[in-house]
């Protein structure tokens, strides 16, 4: 259904070409699932983008073709691809607030997407799109359709990107990081939906993730990209069982594993000759006069207590507005120098919990102690001299970085803004945190455009750390990146922690990732905590159902496989 023959893709840049995908060769048949992995830019967007003949106007396709149906799609014009997308081939793309139209609700976005293709009035386009919002678990579903994107959370607007991909029952879906902004369990539900429909109409699918996991359990093939080639391709099977290429095997050495917490992970480097494999680093000593997180006798850096934060909604257009309560008395603490994870599904608050302790929300009710001192119910001249105490990592790099300023720029702005040195000392630190991060110095001329998703990520780190703040709030900061860099960001926290006394509130849907960096675990519910306590109690025994029910959705590698074709 789908073919790629010897596909290379390069860009326009000022000193020529310069190549971004070489000779890239792979098939996908009828109900097959192929998963495309690799570390951010090596290839595994833009090669998707040429298969829907969307490439940016500086990208050109310099041999190759993409053949769907029998028909090469980089010979089509746009009408015909129009017709085409859609229809027979569909894409779920990786930042759903870059891709949905803020002007324009949900709803309409889905019916748009439905009657483009389907012979339906807008009434019963409008029940599908309401059938189609609950498939893939939307709460409230008719205000979902009346919603426009940012009223909605991260993993909820992915998932109208998903309804809208589905809608028309394509025969081919490429999945671009589908299920990166989603959390266990409703990533279990989106690739229940995805399996269905390729079990439903044969449908061929394209899966494009970091998340080795969830590789392991849907994908039938795959294909591994390193820098824009094909470094190995095999069943789902014998690739975790026995990798040919030693880059494949540095990949799945670098995901956490469970028990292994606070371990540091394996990362990937590269010999002189380019040769890929993984290393443990040593880990760094903690100081002798850092106290322990666990110390009964530490005050706590931060402590909540009853703290409450309603929104008022309605249900209908005309109809009265109603209390909703996204934090509804929420008490927990987290001592200096520890990790605090916060997990729980999608709009159960966490984001909006964090927001009210970095004060870009105020709170209805309760204290937000930190040092000693209530900040819920500061001025904003009285929180300044906290503002460089408290740093936080967004869930979504693309909205949170200025587009019109440099990397050096927004990096910088945090120590401009609190007159920390002169010029050459700040181009310094500005330099320090880039390669800290795992970018290059030249990243600092660039603008966040010209990165992968994953590298844009890692600029938000950089600009929180500028200040070296007390408490950093991460909130799914590790959410966007490969497993290779994802081990280096969480090693570099680790470190930062023990060499500069951090204090974390790490906030993800990956409770994998959760186990591993943190100490302690709150775990959220409907605006509530359900259960909070040690991570090591927590997911070796967890007390409640709810908590039970999200780890039970992890995909783990080594777990019974539910994809198809394995024996």
């Amino acid at each position: 259904m789908l073919e790629v023959r010897n596909l290379s893709i390069a860009f326009k840049t000022r000193d020529g070409l310069k190549s971004a995908v070489r000779n890239i060769d792979f098939t996908i048949g009828p109900g097959e699932i192929l998963g495309l992995v690799g570390e951010s830019g090596s290839g595994k967007t833009i090669t998707s983008l040429a298969v829907m003949g969307l490439l940016p106007p500086n990208a050109v396709v310099t041999s190759g073709e993409v053949l769907v149906d029998g028909i090469d799609m980089l010979q089509l014009g746009p009408v015909e691809l129009r017709k085409l997308r859609g229809r027979h081939i569909a894409m779920i793309f990786q930042d759903p607030m870059a891709s949905l139209d803020p002007i324009f609700t949900c709803g309409d976005q889905i019916i748009e997407a439905i009657r483009l293709h389907e012979t339906v009035g807008k009434a019963q386009a409008r029940q599908k799109a309401i059938e189609l919002l609950e498939k893939v678990r939307i709460p409230d579903p008719e205000r979902a359709m009346r919603a426009y994107p940012h009223e909605l959370s991260g993993g909820q607007c992915q998932r109208i990107m998903i309804a809208m991909a589905v809608a028309c029952k394509p025969r081919i879906i490429i999945a671009d990081e589908p299920t990166t902004a989603l959390d266990v369990t409703v990533q279990k539900q989106v690739l229940d939906l995805l399996r269905g429909l390729n079990e439903e109409v044969g449908a061929a699918i394209l899966l494009i993730t970091h998340d080795l996991g969830v590789i392991y359990e849907v994908a039938d093939r795959v294909v591994v990209m390193y820098s824009g080639d094909r470094i190995e391709e095999a069943t789902t099977a014998d690739l975790f069982n026995n990798p040919k290429s030693s880059y494949a095997k540095a990949l799945i050495d670098s995901m956490p594993t469970p028990g292994g917490q606070h371990d540091r992970l394996p990362v990937i480097e590269r010999d002189a000759l380019g040769n890929v494999f993984s290393v443990r680093p040593e880990p760094r000593i903690r100081s002798s006069n850092v106290a322990a997180a666990s110390d009964a006798n530490v005050a706590p850096l931060l402590e909540i207590r009853d703290l409450v934060k309603s929104y008022w909604i309605k249900p209908a257009p005309l109809a009265v507005p109603v209390e909703m309560r996204a934090v509804d008395r929420v008490s927990l603490s987290i001592a200096p120098r520890s990790t605090l994870g916060l997990v729980g599904e999608s709009g159960c608050g966490k984001s909006t919990l964090s927001r009210a302790v970095m004060r870009l929300y105020r709170p209805d009710a309760g204290e937000i102690l930190f040092k000693g001192r209530d900040i819920a119910r500061l001025s904003e001249g009285e929180m300044r001299p906290f503002r460089r105490e408290l740093a936080m990592v967004f869930q979504n790099p693309y909205g949170s970085l200025n587009p019109r300023q440099t990397v050096a720029e927004l990096v910088e702005a945090p120590l401009v803004i609190f007159g920390e040195g002169t010029a050459s000392v700040r181009r310094r630190r500005v330099a320090g945190l880039l390669d800290a991060v795992g970018l290059p110095a030249a990243a600092a001329a660039k603008y966040p455009h010209e990165f992968s998703g994953g590298q844009r990520q890692r600029i938000a780190i950089a600009r929180a750390l500028a200040l070296n703040p007390s408490l950093v709030i991460c909130d799914e900061a590790v959410s966007a990146l490969d497993v290779s860099v994802q081990a280096q960001v969480l090693n570099l926290l680790k470190d930062l922690q023990v060499e500069f006394d951090l204090t974390y509130l790490f906030i993800s849907h990956d409770l994998s990732v959760v186990e591993h960096i943190s100490d302690t675990v709150a775990v959220m519910q409907k605006g509530r905590i359900v259960e909070y306590g040690s991570a090591k109690a927590i997911f070796a025994n967890p007390k409640e159902a709810y908590t039970r029910m999200l780890l039970d959705a992890v995909p783990t590698i080594g777990s019974d496989r539910v994809g198809k074709g394995v024996a």
